[in-house]
């Protein structure tokens, strides 16, 4: 039997576009470097996803933030899954928010939990630590698996938005660094946001993926510390931290993560075989498809020989670079490494290389340059047309690849 639903519902309404509506206000988290990420703090209402690896600190953040707007005056329930309230207690304790006034409690069925919110007035902010350990028992299934996942999210979201509540679930990531579970549960919420970092480095970097209610790709950046995650107002330091004589093979690049410049060191090291052997191309933080783009450019617009030697190119401190303006810096950390000559000093390169050589010209050149004279360098290498003027320092225009070459092997 076919169903016909063309009759029989509901007429809805339709309102114009410019009709006014109420203003939005965010709720600052009292941590400015999470604010950042967030575009200026929580909208009540929101729904957002973290995802990251196990351990890296997601718990931690969620609650110190947590700690921190309940301290101010906001109702904060923070629910988990995964741990008992006597676990979450111990790692408040050692944080030192003890003293907090936390709505605190270990339950999986969402059934209870709605129920009990629906009991009390709608909190400022719900903490769901995590999303894949939530059950329904309207839904079949073991909790973690898609339709419970899906389910379980969709009455979590809807009873924040008819209740203006903010609410923060807590995702798991599988081997790839992507978010366990169905991927319908990122068009679902409003901000997706990644919390990125090697247990191995102290620092933490919070990412927006998505987000409905300010700029995509902000970043927070935080370190590690026995006191929890503090944050790091700026990450240039961190990053270009042992900086001392200049060395063949590194080169500084001013990335752009969301209106953010920050300054990484790109290493490279070149190895000749003396055997006949396959030479390796090994890259940390960097896309290994791009290092071989680079490298045919190279040597097929400049003439330098890459064939018979080992390739090894590291982002200094465990960063992860996406932006296309690297592809200068890179080039110059190799052709550096290969001439064993080091960069001229206090100098940073940008610019995205084409497959002619020519040096394209990036966004935000003026902003990186900024950033970089405010740091204490004294020239900027990068596209001939993303030169502005910077007090205290001076840009160098590069049309083509061969003009970066002949310049780093010509230097005494």
């Amino acid at each position: 039997m076919k169903h016909d639903l063309s009759s029989g519902g509901r007429p809805i309404a339709f309102e114009p576009l410019d009709k006014p509506g109420a203003p939005l206000v965010r709720r600052g988290t009292g941590i400015a470097e999470f604010d950042r990420a967030l575009g200026g703090g929580l909208v009540p209402g929101s729904a957002i996803l973290m995802g990251g690896d196990p351990g890296i600190g997601k718990s931690t953040l969620l609650l110190q933030s947590a700690a921190l707007i309940a301290k101010a005056g906001g109702d904060v329930v923070y629910i988990s899954g995964e741990e008992a309230a006597g676990q979450v207690r111990l790692r408040a304790e050692r944080l030192g928010l003890a003293s907090a006034p936390i709505r605190l409690a270990a339950a999986t069925s969402v059934r209870d939990i709605l129920t009990t919110l629906g009991q009390m007035e709608p909190p400022a902010l719900v903490v769901i630590d995590s999303i894949q350990t939530m059950h329904s028992d309207q839904i079949e299934g073991a909790p973690g698996t898609v339709s419970q996942v899906r389910g379980c999210a969709f009455e979590l979201i809807r009873y924040a938005k008819e209740n203006g509540v903010a609410l923060v679930l807590v995702g798991h990531v599988t081997k790839d660094g992507s978010i366990a579970g169905p991927r319908v549960l990122e068009h679902m919420v409003d901000v997706v946001m990644s919390f990125e970092g090697e247990r191995s480095h102290q620092y933490r970097i919070l990412r927006s993926i998505k987000n409905r209610f300010g700029p995509v790709d902000e970043i927070g950046v935080f370190a590690m510390a026995g006191q929890g995650l503090e944050e790091v107002g700026n990450p240039s330091l961190l990053f270009l931290s042992g900086r001392s004589e200049a060395m063949p093979g590194s080169a500084v690049f001013p990335a752009m993560e969301g209106t953010r410049p920050v300054l990484v060191e790109i290493q490279a090291l070149i190895v000749r075989l003396q055997s006949g052997a396959t030479p390796r191309r090994a890259v940390v933080g960097w896309d290994s498809g791009r290092l071989a783009m680079l490298l045919a450019v190279l040597e097929a617009r400049c003439g330098l020989n890459f064939s018979s030697a080992e390739v090894y190119l590291n982002v200094a401190g465990g960063y992860r670079l996406v932006d296309p303006a690297a592809d200068l810096a890179v080039a110059a950390a190799l052709v550096s490494a290969l001439a064993d000559k080091p960069l001229p000093g206090e100098s940073v390169w940008f610019g995205e290389v084409s497959l002619a050589g020519e040096i394209r010209p990036v966004a935000h050149g003026g902003l990186r340059l900024r950033e970089a004279g405010k740091l204490g360098f004294a020239r900027g290498f990068g596209p001939a047309d993303n030169g502005q003027e910077v007090a205290g320092l001076r840009h160098t225009g590069l049309a083509l690849l061969p003009n970066l070459v002949d310049r780093i092997m010509s230097a005494a």
